[in-house]
């Protein structure tokens, strides 16, 4: 039991780490209410958190090779736990996004790719790929339990309590963290400025400008930023086709320089070559699909569960419990099976199951997502989540030398939180303007609604639709002047909407699972033992 402490530390700060995002998801709407925000505010604090990892992580992995991996994993244990405070007290929907969105995110850049790196020193052989099934299973079990700890928490106490506790947790880890052994650092490694700017901006750019896309929209411009009054939206077009062009210029311009660095010997910030590697970049496809699906699952389906029908954090959590137990129970037996079947066949095995779960969900959606389908759906979601989990952190350990463990750390945090992002940013948007698009649609060709209702609900929704329940859009009606007959009708129109745009951003789901089978194919065939 000795020799497994180590991994055991690793695993708590792992675990904490993806409990974070999941314990906010179910917890949104009481989250938005405390802070006196919106549903879209707190969509933006999700995403702005993905990101700030995804962005900076390169640069964590390579201040844990420049500082040594344990004394990154403390410092950034540190901070961590100090955002997490800052969570617990913010007043408001800006300090929140300091403390979570910001300080834990800065802190985590730090202790997730000293995890995987660290992971790697302790441990040699079969110990190794148990010590990194361990670690999946974490991941697994945090996205797993998650939802119910928020949902009981935020019920019957307070979502604040979920990061204090997270704080206390970390000043643990902190306590028994000079048990975990380090290797010597060296002293020629450098950070390169210009590649850390060019990454951050790159991807920052790249996240912003989908995430907008739901109030700006994509290319036609719905309701442009201004400056000075004068509506910002070049040639006609949409600022946001702007920003994702301008984020994958500058990633270009980032790749090219890593080239050049790579070239003269000089210390690139991310070595390109090991994306010549056929296991790794297919690890890291699947990763970012992975995570993909999993954050676009859990930002639309505990919003509409919670703004749309009503339910509690806590009814939230339990109506997830079937992806927590498929999570759970999946990633103990991929770790069992992974001595006599190949990564690949496992891993295919789990896109699948995501696959079927999401058709399933899809297929349960007659708005109240009650019956058998719905929890048949969501347990086969986790059942192939947590193949995954179970198998992808060694592949892509393994398939580089130990003085690369730390990049790769770095790599997989970015790829995870890349995955993370564009899901919730994504899925997120597409349900929010499919929804405006198909209630206005709707609405005009309603013949029982009159004409000066339709063009009031068109004028107020020109900008984007709420995310409110069917009482709440009836009332708006009311509020408005319109009859009860009128106001019934609209918010029936509402939901039905509602329930449609739900169904499309499934499916966009269900499209990435299916396309990120192309992504496993280069993942090892034959079973083996790392490195």
């Amino acid at each position: 039991m000795k020799k497994w402490f180590v991994v055991v530390i690793l695993a708590v700060s792992q675990f904490v780490m993806i409990l974070d995002s999941t314990v906010m998801n179910v917890s949104i709407s009481n989250v938005a209410k405390d802070l006196g925000t919106t549903i879209s505010g707190m969509q933006a604090a999700i995403t702005i958190y993905a990101l700030t990892m995804a962005a900076l992580m390169l640069t964590g992995g390579k201040l844990g090779d420049k500082w040594g991996r344990h004394n990154a994993f403390k410092i950034g244990s540190i901070i961590y736990g100090i955002g997490s405070l800052i969570t617990a007290l913010s007043p408001s929907l800006g300090i929140l996004l300091f403390g979570w969105s910001v300080v834990e995110g800065l802190g985590a850049v730090l202790v997730i790719p000293a995890i995987a790196a660290l992971a790697a020193i302790n441990y040699k052989g079969k110990d190794r790929i148990i010590a990194f099934s361990i670690l999946g299973m974490a991941t697994g079990m945090a996205a797993a339990v998650g939802p119910l700890i928020g949902g009981l928490v935020t019920t019957y106490f307070s979502w604040r309590y979920v990061f204090a506790a997270e704080t206390l947790v970390m000043v643990l880890v902190l306590l028994v963290a000079n048990k975990i052994h380090d290797e010597k650092v060296s002293k020629k490694v450098s950070i390169d400025v210009p590649s850390s700017l060019l990454s951050a901006s790159g991807m920052a750019l790249l996240v912003f400008g989908v995430l907008q896309s739901k109030t700006w929209g994509w290319i036609k411009p719905l309701a442009s930023p201004e400056i000075g009054g004068k509506e910002i939206a070049p040639l006609g077009i949409s600022l946001v086709a702007y920003l994702i062009l301008a984020g994958i210029v500058v990633l270009w311009l980032f790749v090219q320089r890593q080239k050049k660095l790579e070239a003269e010997n000089r210390n690139p910030l991310l070595k390109v070559s090991m994306l010549k590697i056929p296991a790794l970049r297919s690890g890291l496809g699947v990763f970012a699909s992975q995570y993909f699906t999993i954050a676009a699952l859990f930002f639309v389906i505990p919003v509409y569960l919670q703004t749309i029908l009503g339910y509690d954090a806590l009814q939230t959590g339990i109506k997830l419990i079937p992806l927590s137990i498929g999570l759970v129970l999946f990633s103990i037996i991929g770790s069992k099976i992974s001595v006599v079947r190949s990564a690949r066949n496992i891993v295919r095995w789990g896109q699948v199951s995501m696959a079927a779960g999401v058709l399933c969900v899809l297929g349960s959606i007659k708005p109240e997502l009650k019956g058998a389908l719905f929890w048949v759906g969501m347990f086969v979601i986790g059942s192939g989540f947590g193949l995954l989990a179970s198998q992808l952190g060694n592949v892509n350990m393994s398939s580089v030398d130990k003085k690369d463990t730390s990049e790769v750390g770095g790599l997989q945090g970015t790829f995870q939180n890349l995955g993370s992002s564009f899901g919730t940013a994504i899925v997120g948007s597409v349900f929010i303007l499919l929804l405006t698009s198909g209630f206005t649609a709707a609405i005009q060709d309603n013949p029982n609604i009159p004409s000066n209702t339709k063009a009031s609900i068109t004028s107020q929704t020109a900008t984007g639709v709420q995310i409110v329940s069917q009482a709440q859009a009836e009332q708006a009606v009311i509020d408005n002047g319109g009859d009860a007959a009128e106001a019934s009708e609209v918010a029936q129109t509402y939901e039905n909407s509602q329930i449609t745009a739900l169904k499309e951003g499934l499916f966009v789901v269900f499209a990435v699972t299916i396309l990120s089978l192309l992504a496993s194919r280069n993942l090892p065939k034959t079973v083996s033992v790392s490195k």
